[in-house]
């Protein structure tokens, strides 16, 4: 190929290049030792040297030189894998270049215009290839060439990075080349004339981790589930740490049961990711987790600036993000001062005039009539013109909507559909059936919080709001006139400080509303949860069956949910979400926390917490499987040996501690923490997201070590920590329970999130994101462990099969299912099977190509070029339901048949293999009767007492012995076979046969077996009418053929001879690759 021009010196001291061709300018040349198969010394250390040194030339050993005559440099201009790649580039030059050479006088000049030329044909390859869209487009197309030449895998295997770097065998390094595909984790290495290629499926990938290995600190440990692999000596291990993680998670989203993770779009198809992809997902992700926004958002601009804070008198340096439907400001130190400004409030963003005090400032004007001032902005103008046309298009859809409701409004009765009032009322006849009736759902919206017709306890009712609120609501108070009152108000210091001293009561719906950015949602679609009511008034589903189950469970103490008009409320809520987001639906934990938000928030407002909590703060928890949940669990677990290095070290085995963790991040330590706590702890969750939960649980472990350190076993380790929690207590808690004895023991929730903050307050979103990315791929691993025991498990009962066997063969299985969304057209995708087949342990299923090819691979029955035919059949047969598709089961007990079953069986699978469904009207014909399966002459079995005895009596015989056996065997009887398919059936015996080492043998057999058969099928067509065709009712029943099968010995040994599974199955797998992928380039280069 041609490859950007590389000065060399031409004269060098070590000699490694030959030149073979040679003319006025330009030279042939290959690597020295290129081609020697004696294993010469000069040749192992060039490769050697070129190994080491990661030289270009080492995966290109010809090249094109261009050499000036009189000048002492030269330049690389081609270099190729194969001498008939550079001869193509040689006599390019020689037809296209070389006669104009002599035109030039300034030799430097005709250096110059061949340069130029080589540069214009790359950019021209370059602008139509795949490294059009990266950083380095040259350099990316010759590592792709490299990668392709040495790997042989089709293009639809996307390259993303290489990286030079050693890989560890045992304490042998070899320095190589390691490539990251979106499929595979590759490796290259030649050094001493041993090559080295290492191909690893993400989808093997189970665990990566950074660890020290002696001297080497930055080493990354890649786990599988055979073996695991070290790679050291990066550039920028960082970055390779982290594209090796997302490309880990994405593969594993795409290929394997995420449990309901979204994946974005941009990322749905493979070929569509770049590095510059992955880098804008990974800053996608962490605005999206530090700022709590819709997961729709996309980032638009990222430009360094300072923000005017009132509170500290002075402009605070960081950066600015624009979305689509936000502008969010975070200071360098995260945390420190965070600025969320919906586009929906901003009323204009105008440049002011800049100075020297104030370089580039921008004003942005909201609807509280609030002005934010940045300034330091490198790309003023393009920020502000952009804002000003997201802020166009959403005033006009504004406006195109407000209309619409202004006009829907007109043709409605002037009296309210729905009528906002309490429900208070409670039938005595009320149905407590599952069903969801129109009363359950009826047209009654709470418009306030049930805080405030129930509260707490009844001292609450009696009692004058407390001096300690009052303090409280006049110091957030003083915060609002400071820093504004909204969601877009200054997050700093000191309303973290506020946060931690509890939200009062007469605030706390509004502000988990703003923190949360809900407000936002709630203003955005004024009618829609009242028209959700209207949709799923009477719906029934296994949600609303969930939920009526857990209705009662739902904060049971709390006297709102003792009365109807509480559980109404939250049957609304819950039930509106449900229809809402089918593929969430319903999930345990949901009740509790939506029963709490109607506590504090009218019924709309907390329908609308519940959906941004849902989707935004905890988007992957509430799935089918709670999968973000069991992430944030192994992440904690990393967290508390990272954060606390004593108590992991006194307590080597930290799974019991992150199990108990997992109710804390599904409930928010409302269903562990005595609730005026527990609500403490939702104040700090919706201000500053889950992020306070890991770090509240790590305060939590940390007070608790000592105890935990000298604990016995699991169950005591969970009893410390149960007990630990109840002693926490909220000051009205304290008040309300003055008869406990252990009132010195209780430890203040403020102190608790105090100490979580100031102790473990570096833990931070990104940090988060990275190892969220990290253990995500551990806990769908762990997933996919389960799928495959319960495959195995569903299908062990009805094989012979060794476990160990049927293991190897799921891989194989889940191997060519993951070939085909590798390189060819993914129509196997598990996502496709039906939902109404509910969660079942047949995720992964072949098509007709795939099964063909694993039939190739695996049976026993090599047939020649007749395989393909055979496997064929083998196909429509077991495709019972016509869907086109097999699942695990049915091609392991297919295979079962094959190995494990008694010669009669696999009689019966050949012979249903030659009658419909299996051989159809339009197959093959028949080939011509030899001249030795004559049906006319007369057939004898030697018996082993010298005796000979016609065909017909023993096959009399044998027909008697298996009707008794059919007798005991009540298996349906298998339709009779005719003349064409019969000869079909012959054919195929006769490809089994060829080149085995008693092919004579088998041959006779057959034939007799042939000839017994047809005489067989014509003394049942004499009974017929002579004036009937003879083909058409001519026909042989199975037990006749079996019978016919069971005289030769020579045929009874051959299809009961022995084949090693074990064998073909490691075969299989050091094949498996490599053809189907040969197989899959051949294909799409006829396609194309």
């Amino acid at each position: 190929m041609w490859i950007t021009p590389e000065e060399v010196v031409l004269k060098n001291a070590l000699k490694l290049w030959v030149t073979d061709k040679s003319n006025g300018y330009f030279q042939l040349q290959h690597r020295r030792g290129h081609g020697d198969t004696g294993g010469k010394i000069t040749g192992l250390l060039v490769g050697a040297l070129d190994t080491v040194l990661d030289s270009n030339a080492r995966a290109a050993p010809f090249r094109i030189v261009l050499h000036v005559p009189g000048s002492q440099v030269s330049w690389v201009i081609a270099s190729g894998a194969a001498i008939e790649e550079v001869q193509k580039h040689w006599r390019w030059l020689d037809q296209n270049i070389l006669p104009y050479m002599a035109v030039f006088e300034n030799k430097d000049d005709a250096a110059s215009f061949v340069l130029g030329k080589v540069k214009g044909l790359i950019a021209e390859e370059v602008l139509g290839g795949p490294a059009a869209g990266e950083d380095d487009p040259a350099r990316f197309r010759e590592d792709l060439a490299r990668f392709e030449q040495r790997f042989g895998l089709p293009q639809r295997e996307k390259l993303v990075s290489h990286h030079s770097c050693c890989c560890w065998k045992g304490h042998v390094p070899r320095q190589g080349s390691l490539y990251l595909t979106t499929n595979h984790i590759a490796f290259y290495s030649f050094l001493l004339g041993k090559e080295v290629k290492l191909l690893v499926p993400w989808a093997e990938v189970t665990r990566l981790e950074r660890v020290s290995v002696g001297l080497l600190t930055d080493v990354i440990r890649v786990h599988t589930r055979r073996k695991q692999r070290e790679f050291s000596m990066f550039l920028e291990v960082d970055e390779v740490m982290k594209v090796m993680c997302q490309l880990a998670d994405i593969a594993l989203r795409r290929l394997l049961d995420s449990g309901g993770l979204t994946l974005d779009q941009s990322l749905q198809e493979s070929t569509n990711i770049t590095k510059r992809v992955l880098e804008e997902q990974a800053l996608r992700q962490y605005v999206l987790s530090l700022f709590g926004l819709p997961r729709a958002e996309r980032v638009q601009e990222v430009m360094s600036c300072s923000v005017w804070t009132p509170h500290a008198r002075c402009h605070t340096p960081g950066t600015v993000y624009t979305t689509d439907g936000y502008l969010c400001f975070s200071s360098r130190e995260e945390g420190q001062c965070t600025l969320i400004i919906p586009l929906a409030e901003i009323l204009s963003i105008e440049k002011a005039e800049s100075t020297s005090a104030l370089p580039n400032p921008v004003i942005i004007s909201v609807r509280c009539k609030r002005a934010f001032q940045l300034i330091e902005l490198l790309n003023r103008d393009l920020l502000v013109e952009n804002v000003r046309g997201r802020l166009r298009e959403l005033h006009w859809e504004q406006n195109l909507k407000r209309g619409h409701d202004q006009r829907k409004k007109s043709t409605i009765s002037a009296t309210p559909y729905y009528t906002f009032c309490y429900d208070t009322v409670q039938s005595d006849e009320e149905d407590n059936s599952i069903l969801i009736s129109d009363k359950a759902l009826r047209h009654t919206v709470l418009t306030d919080a049930l805080v405030s017709t129930f509260p707490v306890s009844q001292s609450d009712s009696k009692r004058t709001i407390s001096n300690t609120e009052q303090v409280r609501e006049r110091l957030w108070d003083d915060h609002f006139t400071e820093f504004g009152r909204g969601v877009h108000m200054f997050r700093t210091d000191k309303i973290r400080m506020l946060v931690t001293l509890g939200i009062p009561d007469s605030l706390r719906g509004e502000l988990w509303l703003h923190f949360s950015d809900a407000s936002s949602s709630l203003a955005a679609h004024p009618h829609y949860y009242a028209d959700l009511l209207e949709k799923c008034r009477g719906e029934t589903s296994i949600a609303t069956e969930e939920i009526e189950r857990d209705l009662h469970r739902s904060l049971p103490e709390h006297p709102a949910f003792q009365n109807d008009t509480g559980i109404s409320a939250l049957r609304r809520v819950l039930t509106a979400y449900a229809y809402r987001n089918p593929a969430i639906g319903y999930c345990q934990s949901m009740n509790i926390l939506a029963s709490v938000m109607l506590l504090y928030t009218k019924e709309e407002e907390a329908f609308w917490l519940l959906v941004t909590v849902c989707e935004r703060m905890l988007p992957d928890y509430f799935n089918r499987r709670v999968i973000g949940a069991q992430v944030d669990q192994s992440v904690f677990e990393e967290l508390v040996r990272e954060r606390l290095p004593e108590l992991s070290a006194l307590v080597p085995d930290l799974a019991p501690l992150a199990s108990a963790s997992l109710t804390w991040f599904l409930t928010l330590f409302v269903s562990v923490l005595p609730f005026r706590s527990a609500l403490c702890v939702l104040d700090c969750f919706f201000y500053n997201g889950i992020r306070s939960i890991f770090q509240i649980g790590l305060a939590v472990l940390d007070a608790s070590a000592g105890e935990l350190s000298s604990c016995s076993d699991d169950g005591h380790a969970l009893m410390i920590l149960t007990g630990f929690l109840e002693q926490v207590r909220h000051e009205e808690e304290s008040h309300d329970c003055p008869e406990d004895t252990g009132a010195s023991q209780h430890l203040h929730i403020t102190t608790l999130i105090t100490d979580a903050f100031e102790k473990f307050g570096s833990v931070t979103v990104k940090h988060l994101e990275m190892l969220r990315c990290r253990h995500r791929v551990q806990v769908l691993q762990a997933h996919e462990d389960t799928t495959k025991d319960n495959a195995l498990r569903l299908v062990t009962p009805d094989v012979s099969l060794s476990q160990e066997n049927l293991s190897e063969l799921y891989d194989l299985f889940k191997t060519e299912h993951f070939i085909s969304l590798y390189w060819g057209d993914g129509v196997c995708s598990s996502s496709g099977v039906s939902p109404a087949m509910g969660v079942c342990p047949e995720r992964y299923f072949v098509d007709r190509a795939q099964f063909k090819s694993l039939f190739e691979l695996l049976t026993p029955w090599i047939c020649g070029t007749h395989t393909d035919t055979v496997a064929q059949r083998t196909f429509t047969l077991l495709d019972q339901d016509g869907d086109n598709l097999l699942n695990f089961s049915q091609f392991v007990q297919m295979l079962d048949v094959l190995y494990c079953e008694e010669l009669n069986e696999k009689i019966r699978l050949l012979y249903r293999l030659h009658i419909p469904p299996a051989l159809s009207e339009n197959a093959e014909d028949s080939s011509p009767l030899s001249p030795l399966l004559s049906s006319t002459r007369p057939l004898y079995v030697n018996l082993p007492n010298g005796e000979s005895k016609s065909y017909e009596e023993q096959l009399r015989q044998m027909l008697q012995d298996l009707s008794k056996g059919k007798d005991k065997d009540e298996e349906k009887p298998l339709p009779h076979m005719n003349q064409r398919e019969f000869i079909q059936f012959c054919k195929t015996l006769y490809s089994m046969f060829q080149g085995e080492p008693c092919e004579a043998e088998l041959f006779q057999a057959i034939g007799m077996v042939t000839s017994l058969v047809l005489q067989i099928g014509e003394a049942g067509n004499h009974t017929e009418d002579a004036s009937r065709d003879s083909d058409a009712h001519w026909s042989v029943s199975f037990e006749q053929i079996l019978a016919s099968l069971l005289t030769e010995q020579v045929l009874v040994n051959f299809l009961e001879r022995p084949v090693d599974l074990s064998a073909k199955i490691a075969s299989a797998k050091a094949r498996q690759y490599q053809e189907r992928a040969g197989l899959l380039m051949i294909q799409h280069a006829t396609r194309s």
